[in-house]
């Protein structure tokens, strides 16, 4: 393309596929793809696990989160390369049996309303309880910072850890 005295060439990048094996909700995946190809977008596109949500796209506001061996991330700031040997579990392996406790807790007390966080916050107050059973005020909003809803305000999230909290 020419304009305004300037060449401008069209550049293709060469994007490098790479094997890849890693465990997503206890089932083995083996997968060649781009090396910098997101964790979101394996999950979505190659596997067909859509309970994590594209949003921000820059890791702020959670809608992505799942667990990578034991702790919670944003999926889109993984890269394939990274997930060789690695464990993940995504809001999808919480209902493998019927709907999970957290679940059910925010289905009864109004912690969604439109649910494109839903998954995000779910997947933060599971990693929450797994390390602290009886968090105070104090630490579910800091367990929650990471996740950014703009429909229903917090309250009826709130709610729905304190409930969660008291059933275990």
């Amino acid at each position: 393309m020419e304009g305004e005295g300037f060449l401008i060439e069209k550049v293709k990048v060469n994007s490098q596929k790479i094997n890849i094996s890693f465990t997503v909700n206890g089932e083995q995946q083996k997968l060649q793809v781009e090396a910098t190809k997101r964790l979101v977008d394996i999950l979505r596109e190659d596997l067909s696990l859509t309970g994590a949500k594209i949003s921000c796209e820059i890791g702020r506001c959670g809608a992505c989160s799942v667990e990578v061996d034991g702790e919670l991330v944003n999926s889109c700031l993984m890269r394939a390369y990274q997930l060789n040997g690695k464990s993940i579990h995504t809001v999808e392996s919480l209902s493998e049996n019927g709907l999970h406790e957290i679940q059910k807790a925010f289905l009864e007390e109004g912690g969604f309303q439109c649910g494109y966080c839903t998954p995000g916050m779910i997947m933060a107050v599971k990693a929450l309880l797994e390390k602290n059973k009886k968090p105070t005020d104090e630490e579910i909003l800091e367990a929650l910072s990471g996740n950014i809803c703009r429909c229903t305000g917090y309250a009826g999230i709130i709610r729905s850890v304190k409930k969660v909290i008291q059933a275990i």
